[in-house]
């Protein structure tokens, strides 16, 4: 077989994401495509998934990529000629506890935040609809009836056929060896039939994935894990319509098939394969059966559907599926290499994603901008660390492990932990700090008070951190906090252009004289938020830039992407460098008096400002901003440093009883001062002036900068949304974001954050109200307001400014 020798885009791997992706990218966008398998079309993981197609996400991105997908599959047929096993026949999810119950409410009051149907049942109704299961234990039920199952392969076969009719090419039999690069961006493909040169490459090669992306120096997180189902023959009541069935308290589901039942489940201890490295080839094979370790499933499925006893069975199938650290696909163009985008990862719903998946990639594949907020499936999530196969594995395994256990707010992974340490953890930890994990940086979410155990203890209710959390939050507000905030991502951005590369960059004006700081968003071409970051300039030709943890590749990637060429300025990571310490609250000056003989008055050291200062003996860069709604500073220092800089603030603070205060303590400060948070309150779907940052828009100037076009047209015309916040009396009430927003009976958006207030003393939310209509005087839409909670209305209040005002000491409620 010849290959061709130029194609603008290569995809990897002939499975149903690289056909899908290749069929967008060719129906939708009319490029030169040509894909790539080894094998056979679905011959690795799609051909034996087992095809159930659920839409509902806790991402209203994620759900509209798989709705898409159900509406591709629903007339796939009809464009191509080949059946696609397409059935929509409903999803029904069960739940045996009162706190699956609860959790199943907030998912129907999401369903419907997204647009998606989702009905309560009773038990009763639910029986009615699924009779060959025994409900005796269940407390309720909901029923999704545009959810349904679909033939892997078939689908993969319509999809070629779509790839072929749309002018682009298919080749299989050919082994992908090499990945070309020059000057730092992909050029070709080298296969075992010759080198194809290309623009861009879509690695979309299933489990294979990870090793492409190796051969082009790119992390892609997976790890194969077996997961078994069994196919069973014909049992009496079981009908072609029969729905399928999520029993996620028993860890197992079933759908039917030829009369009979698929059962497979997500067992708490899984196991992985190929830890050593994959098979070249693995054309439709399956592992061997192994049904000591399916047996606990087993009697669960028997306990559920008591015909199974006397069923016979078809085949117990063992086939491995890739798996990711945090049970979210991965999508995007990789952060070190421009034109190397990935699709891999699906966890066992390739199927439910596989045609938004295509549709969306296909979308950033071209026009190099995600269409969606796609960040909880974004590439750029990861880094350095995940290239530790040891520790993605292990973190994959307790992924896998609650693929159907309850999804507790706040709930922390425990695998794989500590990886990556503050110099300040050892001394954390005899505080009494209880430990989150952010891109493997331990961080103290919250510290026990003395005699209470520092662990986290989960429930859909208040959880046993609530009241610790509002002593910290009470001393901030009160006095002053000391927050170690070390895992911030940090950057410097050097060079004698610099201004003219961040100017283009950041929305907001960074042109200011140096010893100024800048708090500014980084804008898409439709005008979205990129990025949300402070930029402190330090010198002529030095910018120090401050990000969120979990931000730190993407944010890098972002800024390095775009620094116009022929300009002298480069990026570099310096964040395992400094470590951070914020102090914050009215009483923060006085604390930093006592440590250093800098002038930290007002006149001398304003807000907005970034001084050098001394403490310990080390010097410290000192930025006065604050994300808590109080006076304070936030205190980078040479990481070796952290340690003595922390120990005299500690002495210091005793006078001025300074708490030690932990991240949902921040949570809780910044919504009542209405900070934003990116990736859920400020998005790539969100503009700034949508989201009440227009005042960081730097449109009374002339400088040009990435979104401004959009940004004029945004600031022209009247807003279609707009965030508001919104705060609860019901003081039972817990909003964790999602819930959704009524005005006078109809829904007009839903919350992207919540928590608690503990200066208000309420539950206060955050979310986009669409429909905006009149507003009153102070600009918050007239009308009567409900959020939805868990399937329950409870009245609310809507405001516009923030509920918290340091300067005039003024609390709203």
């Amino acid at each position: 077989m010849t290959v061709p020798t130029h194609k603008q885009i290569v995809v990897i791997g002939g499975g149903i994401i690289g056909c899908s992706t290749a069929y967008h990218l060719a129906r939708d966008h009319g490029a030169d495509v040509v894909l790539l398998e080894q094998g056979q079309l679905s011959n690795g993981s799609t051909w034996h998934a087992a095809g159930l197609v659920g839409q509902l996400r806790s991402s209203a991105s994620i759900t509209q990529v798989l709705k898409y997908s159900v509406d591709l599959y629903s007339r796939l047929e009809r464009e191509t000629g080949l059946a696609t096993g397409w059935k929509q026949n409903g999803g029904l999810r069960l739940a045996c506890n009162q706190e699956r119950w609860t959790e199943i409410k907030r998912q129907a009051t999401t369903a419907r935040s997204f647009g998606l149907e989702m009905e309560l049942l009773s038990p009763t109704e639910a029986k009615t609809l699924w009779p060959p299961m025994d409900g005796a234990d269940l407390v309720g039920a909901a029923f999704l009836p545009s959810d349904g199952q679909a033939s892997p392969s078939d689908i993969t076969q319509s999809l070629a056929k779509g790839v072929r009719m749309h002018g682009a090419t298919i080749l299989e039999g050919v082994t992908v060896t090499g990945i070309e690069v020059e000057n730092g961006r992909v050029r070709g493909v080298r296969t075992e039939q010759g080198t194809i040169a290309c623009e861009k490459i879509v690695n979309c090669a299933g489990m294979w994935a990870k090793e492409i992306g190796r051969m082009a120096g790119v992390c892609v997180p997976l790890q194969p894990v077996q997961h078994q189902y069994m196919v069973t023959e014909k049992i009496d009541g079981v009908t072609a319509d029969l729905t399928t069935l999520r029993d996620p308290d028993r860890l197992i589901y079933f759908k039917e098939e030829v009369g009979g039942l698929v059962m497979g489940g997500y067992e708490p201890n899984p196991i992985s394969w190929a830890d050593g490295g994959l098979p070249q080839s693995f054309e439709y094979q399956l592992l061997d059966s192994n049904w000591d370790h399916f047996e606990p499933l087993m009697i669960q499925a028997l306990e559920r559907v008591p015909a199974l006893q006397t069923a016979g069975v078809r085949q117990l199938i063992n086939g491995p599926e890739s798996f990711t650290p945090d049970g979210a696909y991965i999508m995007g163009e990789a952060a070190n290499l421009p034109g190397f985008f990935v699709g891999a990862g699906f966890n066992a719903f390739g199927i439910a994603a596989g045609g938004g998946a295509g549709w969306t990639l296909a979308e950033w594949v071209m026009t190099g901008e995600q269409p969606l907020d796609l960040w909880s499936v974004d590439i750029r999530r990861f880094s350095d660390l995940h290239n530790d196969d040891a520790w993605v594995r292990e973190r994959v395994l307790e992924a896998y492990s609650k693929h159907y256990t309850i999804a507790f707010p706040h709930e922390e992974y425990v695998s794989a932990r500590p990886r990556i340490v503050s110099p300040l953890y050892g001394r954390l930890q005899t505080k009494q700090a209880c430990f989150g994990s952010k891109l493997g940086w331990e961080r103290p979410n919250w510290f026990a008070p003395a005699g209470v155990d520092p662990m986290d203890q989960y429930s859909m209710g208040r959880q046993n951190w609530f009241d610790a959390v509002g002593q910290e939050h009470r001393a901030v507000r009160s006095h002053v906090g000391l927050f170690d905030q070390s895992s911030f991502a940090k950057f410097e951005l050097r060079g004698r252009d610099v201004v003219a590369a961040l100017s283009w960059i950041a929305a907001n004006d960074v042109s200011k004289p140096v010893g100024r700081v800048t708090y500014t968003q980084m804008l898409n071409s439709r005008g979205g938020i990129e990025c949300d970051l402070t930029a402190a300039r330090l010198a002529e030709d030095l910018y120090y830039i401050v990000a969120g943890t979990g931000f730190r590749t993407h944010d890098g990637a972002w800024i390095r992407q775009h620094i116009r060429a022929g300009l002298d300025a480069e990026l570099i990571d310096v964040t395992e460098q400094y470590g951070t310490l914020s102090l914050f609250g009215p009483e923060a000056r006085h604390v930093l008096r006592k440590v250093t003989a800098a002038d930290v008055t007002p006149e001398g050291f304003p807000f907005g400002h970034v001084r050098s200062i001394t403490i310990a003996g080390h010097q410290v860069r000192a930025l006065r901003i604050t994300y808590v709604g109080e006076l304070g500073w936030e205190l980078h220092m040479p990481v070796s440093a952290t340690g003595d800089v922390f120990d005299a603030l500690i002495a210091a603070g005793e006078e001025y009883a300074m708490a030690l205060a932990g991240y949902r303590a921040i949570e809780s400060l910044r919504l009542e001062k209405g900070y934003r948070a990116w990736g859920s309150d400020i998005t790539p779907n969100d503009s700034p002036f949508e989201s009440g940052l227009g005042w960081a828009v730097k449109l009374g100037s002339s400088t040009d900068f990435i979104g401004r076009e959009a940004c004029e047209r945004a600031a022209a015309r009247p807003l279609e949304k707009r965030l508001i916040c919104f705060t609860v009396d019901d003081p039972e009430t817990v909003l964790i974001g999602r819930e959704t927003i009524r005005r006078d009976g109809k829904i007009v958006g839903y919350l992207t954050s919540g928590g608690y207030g503990y200066t208000v003393g309420k539950s206060i939310g955050y979310g986009y109200v669409r429909q905006l209509g009149e507003a009153d005087g102070s600009g918050v839409p007239r009308g009567e307001f409900e959020l939805e909670v868990a399937s329950e209305l409870k009245p609310c209040t809507a405001h516009i400014k923030p509920l918290y005002d340091p300067e005039m000491k003024r609390i709203k409620g």
